[in-house]
């Protein structure tokens, strides 16, 4: 088995501390002062830092190091915590992960300039100009205490084998000051039962410093919930001057005179730790999470699909047997086949939590582009969606929101002379219905202007002049390619070439759009995109010879059509349904089946969202556990097909894609009435 690179492996844990520290610098632009996030964007940064230098990655160690320097000063007190100093912290988290993707490309000139806006956002004025004549100033002499610890640590036994390594641990502690260390190897065993992979050295440490305590408890921030630490203060120093951070300054301080550290003899005997109970405890704790690659999950999505045909074929050939064992291993296989997709649906789900955390960063450099106040509020972040659609819903749901940002919300004067509160609002919410996550975009800003729209449309030949259509056709044009209201061409919209993609990718993803919009009080768009795209429930239907595929999250209800209801409804295309008219279309005649109708007919009637509609077929055979194949390059055009499947006996059937199947029937039956 062939070990994974551990460049990659660095590579994927960067990102998710880039995330980490993303999450914690826009959480800090509202609470300037929160402490616990301060603290906890210096320990991504500080873990980055040292990962980065661990994997060769000196560029970018040597960068966050001023990051998280410029974050330390704010941890200590020395200088406040600013959305200047957010901001530039954010630009240069986008370096960062320019240099762990390229390390090799000349980033020179973008570091230097990110780094005299972080030096800016710090010190909160421009550097004047050094004089000849005047002294650095980071070579001011500062007066300082310096302070003598003793340090005693001691580490899990599985520390190395976990990636700890004290050695850097005392590296740190000597770049805080004068150390002498001694180690403790009283707690070696013998050799008959000495595991070599284990840390069985503890150490003694003296150290003599000017920082304060806090910074002992840095150095071991990410190791301290497992280890043991005892820190003593012995003795405090009169004011010395030292030189702040020039190595070329002349002056010297006085030489100072360290205690000599105790005999080790005389330290704290540590217990002989009983290997077996601490590796159980640390191998449950790595057992909590493991990381897999993407590409294996989808492999074994694939195999389950297969798992699943397979199985339904074993379920035909046992349903014509009169073999009871057969039938019985037939029915446990289904079972344990049934559970083994369920489960492995669940793998592939993520929540839409970690879609919409990605906007909070889009948002933030919006309001500081556009000058308005937003403010993004979201709801359903545990709702779980296939790890595929979220992967491309990311773009469309960028577009939508920079158009509900520019577009949508007003600037805060237009807001104040509307009666409104001088910030917008954006909301991103996700719930699931049936089959269905339903993910909104709504805002309450100025709402769609319908006469620019309309007038857009007719200029450009989408409709004609004066013709009348529905609100949902007219607010669905601004989906159209090249489509844009906007006056003027800006570097957030005005193109035209953002909304298409959007309804594109939803409807590749077998999805709908609906929108909605009042003038003066906001807009929402609501993405109807289904679960999962592997593996459905579905019901299967014959019209004619053929056999196809209902997704069973959009079926209401079925019921028998005569022959005589069917020849009486000629022309009008309705049935009458508990008082209410449901059109219908007559499936054998969109397919052109050349066949007769079965004499007892079936219409199964679906909900596309906005509408309800019946579907004429000749038989409905049962529910079907659908694995969905994609329709070969051959086949990309037809869009009333959204796959297909592999059905139990070997046939394939199609997968019917049912909003585009309406919106084909409706343009079939608009041009029976123009010939008619």
């Amino acid at each position: 088995m062939s070990m994974p690179d551990p460049v990659a492996v660095f590579r994927i844990e960067a990102a998710e501390l880039l995330e980490q520290i993303e999450t914690g610098l826009l959480d800090l632009t509202h609470r300037l002062n929160d402490k616990d996030q301060i603290d906890a964007v210096f320990r991504g940064l500080h873990t980055l830092k040292g990962s980065g230098a661990m994997f060769g990655f000196d560029a970018l160690a040597a960068f966050t190091h001023h990051c998280e320097t410029a974050f330390d000063r704010v941890r200590k007190g020395e200088k406040p915590a600013t959305s200047e100093l957010v901001a530039a912290v954010l630009a240069a988290q986008d370096h960062m992960r320019a240099l762990i993707e390229n390390p090799t490309d000349d980033h020179g000139e973008i570091g230097e300039r990110l780094l005299a806006q972080l030096r800016l956002a710090v010190e909160g004025d421009a550097p004047a100009p050094v004089a000849a004549s005047a002294a650095p100033v980071e070579t001011a002499a500062v007066a300082d205490d310096l302070h003598t610890f003793r340090i005693r640590f001691s580490l899990p036994l599985n520390s190395m084998v976990n990636g700890t390594n004290p050695l850097g641990l005392l590296d740190e502690l000597r770049d805080l000051g004068e150390c002498h260390v001694v180690a403790d190897t009283s707690a070696i065993p013998s050799l008959d039962v000495l595991v070599p992979t284990e840390l069985y050295v503890s150490w003694d440490v003296t150290l003599t410093t000017d920082q304060p305590r806090s910074a002992i408890d840095d150095v071991f921030i990410f190791v301290l919930d497992d280890m043991t630490l005892n820190v003593e203060t012995i003795a405090a120093e009169a004011p010395v001057v030292k030189a702040v951070a020039a190595p070329a300054v002349v002056a010297v301080p006085e030489p100072v005179v360290q205690p000599v550290p105790a005999p080790v003899a005389a330290a704290a005997p540590r217990p002989q730790p009983v290997p077996e109970p601490a590796g159980e405890k640390q191998q449950a704790k790595a057992a909590e999470n493991v990381r897999v690659p993407a590409e294996r999950l989808d492999e074994l999505m694939d195999r389950v699909g297969e798992l699943v045909i397979a199985q339904s074929r074993l379920r035909q050939l046992a349903s014509t047997s009169m073999d009871i064992q057969l039938r019985s291993v037939s029915e446990e296989i289904e079972r344990l086949s049934g559970e083994l997709r369920d489960t492995m649906m669940v793998l592939r789900m993520v929540p839409v939590g970690s879609l919409f955390g990605r906007f909070r960063r889009l948002v933030h450099d919006l309001a500081r582009e556009t000058g308005k106040i937003i403010e993004l509020e979201t709801e359903g972040e545990t709702t779980e969606v296939d790890k595929t659609v979220i992967e491309r819903l990311a773009d469309p749901l960028v577009h939508l929101v920079r158009n509900s940002i520019d577009h949508g919300l007003e600037t805060p004067e237009e807001r104040r002379a509307a009666g409104k509160e001088e910030a917008g609002k954006v909301l991103l919410s996700a719930r699931q219905a049936g089959g269905e996550v339903i993910i909104t975009i709504k805002d309450d800003g100025r709402g769609i202007n319908r006469e620019r729209v309309r007038a857009k449309a007719e200029s450009s030949g989408l409709m004609q002049p004066g013709q009348q259509i529905s609100d949902q056709d007219l607010l669905q044009m601004i989906f159209q390619p090249g489509f844009s209201t906007a006056a003027q061409v800006t570097n957030l919209s005005g193109r035209g070439v953002g909304m298409d993609v959007v309804k594109k990718t939803v409807e590749a993803l077998r999805g709908a759009i609906d929108i909605t919009s009042k003038p003066g009080q906001g807009s929402e768009v609501a993405l109807r995109i289904p679960l999962t795209l592997a593996i459905i429930d579905g019901l299967l239907v014959r019209v004619g010879e053929g056999r196809y595929v209902i997704p069973l999250s959009a079926v209401e209800e079925c019921l028998e059509l005569s022959l005589e209801e069917d020849l009486r409804s000629r022309g009008r295309s309705f049935i009458s349904l508990r008082d209410s008219l449901v059109p219908f279309l007559r499936l054998r005649d969109l397919f052109r089946t050349g066949t007769k109708p079965d004499t007892h007919q079936k219409v199964v009637v679906i909900s596309t969202g906005t509408e309800r509609v019946g579907m004429v077929v000749d038989q409905i055979i049962g529910d079907h556990q659908t694995v969905i194949k994609s329709m070969s390059k051959l086949h990309h055009d037809v869009a009333t097909f959204s796959g297909a499947t592999i059905l139990g006996d070997g046939s394939v059937a199609l997968i019917l894609d049912v909003a585009h199947l309406v919106a084909a029937g409706q343009q079939q039956e608009a041009h029976l009435r123009a010939a008619g």
